[in-house]
């Protein structure tokens, strides 16, 4: 780049692999927003490079529960993470960032707190592999669906997340 900003002449560079902004959803969870620990968290993913492009206050209702966690729905953990989403409000955020999914879930850390990498918001803020203060989209396809359960496509678009 020139000290003026712009680009020297001859071809762009070649994109980058991966490196696309992309969005995806992280839900500050219930256990999070109670111990009054969203700021520090939303501060965590800032700081790792995500933008916020959508955000809401919510407080689940059962169905609303169940329908987001329906993949969940034959396992035993199910019934008891339905109760937990719905005890109290959670922040759902859309979040952009080169590479978004992948590396939002490198940034939350794995699902026991205990066993997440050191400065993951999981071992940070998580008290628990059940109360572990956020969730994650886990592949683009589901960061689709999770995006569009939250958020409509005007509201994306109107607040400059549409993809």
């Amino acid at each position: 780049m020139s000290a003026a900003g712009r680009r020297p002449p001859g071809p762009p560079p070649p994109p980058r692999p991966n490196r696309d902004p992309m969005l995806t959803l992280a839900v500050i969870k219930p256990d999070a927003v109670q111990a009054r620990r969203a700021g520090k968290i939303l501060a965590h993913l800032e700081a790792a490079g995500f933008v916020v492009r959508a955000a809401r206050l919510v407080h689940l209702s059962r169905g609303q529960a169940e329908a987001f966690y329906e993949v969940h729905r034959e396992r035993p953990f199910f019934g008891p993470l339905v109760s937990f989403m719905t005890s109290g409000p959670a922040w759902v955020l859309v979040l952009e960032r080169d590479d978004a999914v992948a590396a939002l879930r490198e940034v939350i850390g794995a699902t026991d707190p205990a066993e997440a990498a050191p400065g993951t918001i999981r071992r940070v803020y998580g008290e628990s592999k059940e109360r572990n203060a956020i969730h994650a989209s886990d592949s683009p396809a589901t960061a689709a669906r999770e995006v569009a359960f939250f958020f409509t496509p005007a509201e994306l678009e109107q607040l400059g997340a549409a993809r």
